[in-house]
């Protein structure tokens, strides 16, 4: 008996029969009725302390009326959350933090001014660079006004004198730590009859022996005013003499350039 089975294979290969599908909306048996909401409404809906999701929390346990609150901005104050307070009333000043001291750069400029005048310790103690960066650029800017650029020889020979100072004083300071800031604070200040004299040295020529006794003077004050503000810095006693000297010979090849 054979067995013929070129129908099944026919009908294997052959298309799906066709279906039709109908898509239609349900009749819910009422109509729907959407509601406009009101942005302005204070009360909230009635069942807002309904159980949610199965449990006794309502929805008013999701809410917190003070989680948003009022939020003006001031132009002259600043952000104010609130209404009140202000952000920047714990900021220090720009002059703070820069390290920049206006008073203290104030009270160690009188003091070259007048050595004979009492400075506070803790003052003289204070790593303040602005005055004597200050004092440095304008020395030699005067110096740049008389036909002399002589900036490398500036700062050249104030590291160097810088560097012997720190030794020396750390060497004869028994009663107080000596530091290298410090240092170069006190004598970038007492730099500033040096400024003087290449001031005088713009409006008129100091190589006579007029100069001579103008630059010794400037040389002096400046001697004066560093050993005594050292002195005072670092408590030593009896010994202003002693740092003195160093003083007048550092400061004096200050004279020398401005002159010569």
């Amino acid at each position: 008996m054979a067995y013929n089975n070129t129908a099944g294979a026919n009908d294997f290969y052959a298309s799906p029969t066709e279906q039709s599908f109908n898509f239609e909306v349900p009749e819910f048996g009422q109509e729907l009725d959407f509601q406009n909401f009101d942005s302005t409404q204070a009360d909230v809906p009635p069942n807002y302390d309904a159980s949610y999701g199965g449990s006794n929390q309502g929805l008013r346990g999701f809410y917190d009326p003070n989680a948003y609150v009022n939020q003006t901005y001031d132009q002259d104050s600043g952000f104010k959350p609130g209404g009140t307070g202000n952000e920047f009333d714990d900021e220090p000043p720009l002059l703070e933090e820069l390290g920049i001291n206006p008073n203290h750069i104030f009270l160690k400029t009188l003091a070259v001014l007048n050595p004979l005048r009492a400075t506070d310790q803790m003052i003289l103690q204070d790593t303040d660079m602005a005055g004597p960066l200050v004092f440095c650029l304008a020395l030699g800017g005067f110096l740049l006004l008389s036909g002399k650029v002589t900036f490398s020889y500036i700062y050249g020979i104030g590291v160097m004198g810088c560097i012997a100072f720190y030794c020396l004083l750390s060497l004869m300071a028994t009663q107080a730590q000596v530091t290298f800031g410090a240092v170069v604070s006190v004598l970038g200040y007492c730099l500033l009859p040096m400024v003087v004299l290449s001031g005088i040295n713009v409006l008129i020529t100091i190589q006579g022996t007029l100069g001579l006794i103008v630059a010794g003077v400037a040389i002096l004050w400046c001697a004066m005013s560093a050993s005594k503000l050292f002195v005072t810095a670092y408590s030593m006693d009896h010994q202003q003499v002693l740092i003195a000297y160093p003083c007048a010979l550092l400061y004096g090849v200050f004279a020398l350039i401005t002159i010569f």
